[in-house]
């Protein structure tokens, strides 16, 4: 598959539909496969920690979660299709596990968050197997919580620790595995557990989630400096590239 690399981050460049029947294939087939959804902040936070950045050159698809991605894949002209956002692309692995009763773990977040998600979930997709789930607070370097969902043999592993915890902790541990695709998914449990409420629709069409998000949550302001750092950097690659 071709890439688009900002800022030494290689982003598949592909379309939504393409990188879900890729994800499709191989779960069938059988295949460990680390799943790395990266928006602005996480390329900063890459480019100032070589450690991260070790974790995300060793995944095997980092999709463009933020539509910053997009943009900065433009004024580089090198285009991406499309946002893959890791949300619904979490959405409809669900629906996939629903239709082929996939066995799926969730691991990460409050207790509270995650019995409700999993309630949700339960609710949504009730042919999908739930093989098990363990909430975010837990020590990373702990072998015991791997081995567990290991011997659970799961196709679909979600992991909601927030970056750079679910990336180190896949990089980690995906060697443990005989098979699962590994994601991580951020925030993604709150979402579905229904305690932060997706942006409405004309929210995401507009491309402006993110500022819906800042209103619902203003204490992500912090997290919101890395976009402009992000833009400098970008441009400043395509300047030195010229």
């Amino acid at each position: 598959m071709n890439h688009v690399e900002i800022l030494g981050v290689p982003f598949i460049h592909s379309t939504r539909n393409e990188f879900i029947d890729i994800l499709h294939r191989r779960i069938k087939q059988q295949n460990k496969t680390f799943v790395v959804t990266a928006n602005p902040e996480i390329v900063m936070m890459a480019n100032e920690n070589k450690v991260f950045m070790e974790y995300l050159q060793t995944a095997d698809f980092i999709t463009p979660d933020g539509i910053g991605i997009v943009k900065a894949a433009g004024w580089l002209n090198k285009p991406l299709p499309e946002r893959v956002p890791g949300f619904d692309t979490m959405k409809v692995l669900l629906s996939l596990a629903n239709e082929n009763q996939y066995r799926v773990y969730f691991l990460g977040a409050k207790q509270e968050v995650l019995e409700q998600c999993i309630h949700n979930v339960s609710n949504d997709f009730p042919k999908m197997e739930i093989a098990g789930y363990h909430n975010g607070f837990f020590d990373l370097d702990n072998p015991q919580i791997a081995e567990e969902i290991r011997e659970l043999k799961p196709d679909l592993i979600f992991v909601a620790l927030g970056a750079p915890r679910q990336e180190q902790w896949i990089y980690q541990n995906i060697a443990k595995f005989d098979k699962g695709i590994f994601m991580g998914v951020g925030g993604s449990f709150d979402g579905i557990a229904g305690v932060v409420p997706r942006a409405p629709e004309i929210w995401q069409k507009l491309n402006i989630e993110w500022l819906y998000r800042l209103i619902q949550q203003p204490t992500r302001w912090k997290r919101m400096l890395a976009i402009p750092r992000f833009v400098f950097k970008v441009l400043l690659q395509k300047t030195n590239k010229r």
